[in-house]
């Protein structure tokens, strides 16, 4: 009996005092300010799968609430301060998630502002045009249709997405444009995130705006890049 009663005494010490949270959120210098967090983690630079878990800090630490394989850029991650267009790279960094947006209907209990496409549903990517990193509808006269994505055109990619604010508040031109969080396409993607799609509409399902989440991107080897862009 004394035995077990230690046990007993034991465990409940331990549930009432745990002990450091040693979570990755954690361990990041900044997660956004917010009590959610998507981190999304290459095992180098050059990667093009890793993995991806959404957190929710309750009580003091944080907790994994799902976690699925990712695919990030053809040509893996780059530092989102130094990233050029067109390189097919996925940018590092901390990015809010200002919106959703999808082909199909939003899943049942999604609270964030979820923008359904429709065939004038474009996001700019030109470097000269006015809505250069933008979701526009119809397409601007100063876009070029070849320097944009036609969204509804993606039927499989942006059945669901979150768009990642990178180079969002204040473009600087020629570092990128339309970065999103949506379901796996065929292969690599050509710089953004993507994950499964039963694992997207679960991630849309849990995002609460009123938690601020962001979103995370860096890599094992090289530490999980904190820097906000």
């Amino acid at each position: 009996m004394l035995r077990t009663a230690l046990g007993v005494g034991l465990a409940l010490a331990a549930s009432l005092f745990p002990g450091p949270d040693t979570s990755l959120p954690a361990r990041l210098a900044d997660t956004g300010g917010g009590s959610q967090l998507i981190t999304a983690v290459a095992p180098a630079a050059g990667s093009t799968t890793g993995t991806l878990t959404w957190w929710d800090r309750r009580a003091g630490r944080w907790y994994a609430e799902g976690t699925t394989e990712a695919r990030f850029g053809g040509s893996g991650l780059a530092e989102g301060a130094s990233r050029v267009q067109g390189t097919n790279t996925t940018p590092a960094g901390l990015y809010a998630l200002p919106y959703a947006f999808g082909i199909r209907r939003a899943p049942a209990g999604t609270e964030y502002d979820y923008r359904p496409v429709t065939p004038d549903s474009w996001w700019c990517q030109d470097n000269a045009s006015t809505s250069y990193n933008r979701w526009t509808e119809p397409l601007p006269a100063d876009c070029a249709p070849g320097e944009a994505e036609h969204l509804v055109a993606y039927d499989r990619q942006y059945a669901h997405a979150l768009v990642i604010a990178f180079n969002y508040d204040r473009p600087v031109r020629g570092r990128g444009a339309g970065i999103f969080l949506h379901v796996n396409g065929k292969g690599a993607t050509a710089g953004c995130v993507s994950v499964p799609e039963r694992a997207m509409r679960a991630i849309l399902r849990w995002a609460d705006p009123r938690r601020r989440p962001h979103i995370a991107i860096g890599t094992e080897s090289g530490g999980l890049a904190v820097t906000r862009y």
